[in-house]
């Protein structure tokens, strides 16, 4: 147990939480604020990258990701001296995946090479519609031409480029999606993640559907029908799912996420991010204060830590699975069993595979096509 970690990786997740403005389907902790003082904030997160440094010595990092919010606010100077205190403070991997999140209305190509001159080497961008309509739905404020010259700079600076996609849109017929989803992979470069558009308590959009006033989402079949289409359509071009939303050519895949969803260890600094931490074969997930200016404050003085949970061998297994399922590789049964301290649940795993919603095979258990599609009752069945 005390190094089950290594089997996932290590990586840093740096969580910057503003954004130009907030889109109406986004339950992510993002604000928009017009006064942002980038030193007061590198200052706060270098601290916190010492403190949690100082917590997982001698680790090799495999993995930088700065998500949001819209990273691609943040000054390349705030960018470059978090990656350069995050090497002084960690072995970094020779391959260290160095990822951060664009949208394309921030967006220059001086800004881009000045990412890259950082250290930063792969993009993740927002473009989420390729259609002007659905893109003011949404509450984007880049168009798609906006989008398209923003994707072309990110493909001049940096070898790996992905972007996102929604699909189940309001008023979106599957002939649509195909039809948009072929010109996303004309595009693409070699990773796409295309999510489902889901409705959130506490969004503008989850306000609105309340009182019945978001029309013209797809139903379920529909929108069902157009999950199974992305998986053809990705497959055929040759960016196949290795994620229940993520598709990528062979060896493309997001290095960083598979931190995840293998279930490995990874520091979370910034506003309202998550973390899973091994000391002394403990497995912990740690979680930071979600208010900004709350979390500013804190990690100033030392921490912005908020609290942290030793995690039982029971929650552990648990979110190995969970994580472990999304993945078409699927998990370890062995490794399962030596986190939980006992099998997989025969009854539910039997009746899971006759059903053709999970496989076995050379030691792993995986969801099928079928499964993925319906990977959240999979995955409680399986949980009781």
């Amino acid at each position: 147990m005390a190094d089950d970690w290594r089997n996932g990786g290590f990586g840093l997740y740096v969580h910057w939480p503003f954004c130009e403005a907030k889109c109406p389907y986004c339950d992510f902790n993002s604000h928009v604020s017009k006064n942002i003082d980038q030193k007061q904030w590198l200052d706060a997160y270098l601290v916190e990258l010492r403190r949690s440094a100082s917590e997982t010595p001698n680790r090799v990092l495999n993995t930088i990701f700065f998500g949001g919010g819209t990273p691609s606010l943040m000054d390349p100077e705030t960018v470059a001296a978090v990656i350069d205190t995050a090497r002084a403070l960690w072995h970094p991997a020779n391959d260290m995946e160095i990822t951060l999140e664009a949208n394309p209305s921030s967006v220059e190509a001086g800004r881009f090479a000045a990412y890259r001159e950082a250290g930063v080497n792969r993009i993740s961008m927002g473009v989420q519609a390729l259609n002007d309509d659905d893109l003011r739905r949404l509450g984007r404020i880049h168009s798609v031409a906006e989008a398209r010259a923003a994707y072309d700079i990110a493909r001049r600076c940096f070898e790996r480029v992905s972007f996102d996609l929604i699909y189940a849109r309001q008023h979106q017929t599957l002939d649509a999606w195909r039809a948009e989803l072929t010109e996303a992979l004309s595009m693409a470069v070699d990773h796409l993640s295309l999510y489902q558009l889901t409705i959130e308590d506490g969004t503008a959009f989850g306000d609105r559907y309340a009182v019945g006033k978001l029309r013209g989402l797809p139903l379920d079949d529909s929108a069902a029908d157009m999950y199974l289409a992305t998986q053809e359509i990705c497959e055929a071009h040759g960016l196949p799912a290795y994620e229940v939303s993520n598709h990528a050519r062979p060896g493309a895949e997001s290095q960083h996420n598979l931190i995840y969803w293998h279930y490995g260890d990874y520091v979370g600094i910034g506003p309202g991010a998550h973390g899973r931490i091994t000391q002394n074969g403990q497995k912990y997930a740690t979680e930071t204060y979600l208010n900004p200016q709350r979390w500013l404050d804190a990690a100033s003085c030392g921490s912005g830590e908020k609290e942290r949970a030793a995690l039982s061998r029971e929650d552990q297994a648990s979110e190995y699975l969970m994580m472990g399922l999304r993945v078409t590789g699927g998990l370890d049964i062995d490794r399962y069993m030596g986190i939980s301290g006992h099998p997989l649940p025969q009854d539910p795993l039997g009746h899971l595979q006759d059903i053709g919603m999970v496989q076995m095979l050379d030691g792993r258990l995986m969801a099928t096509t079928d499964g993925r599609a319906v990977l959240n009752a999979v995955i409680r069945e399986l949980l009781g």
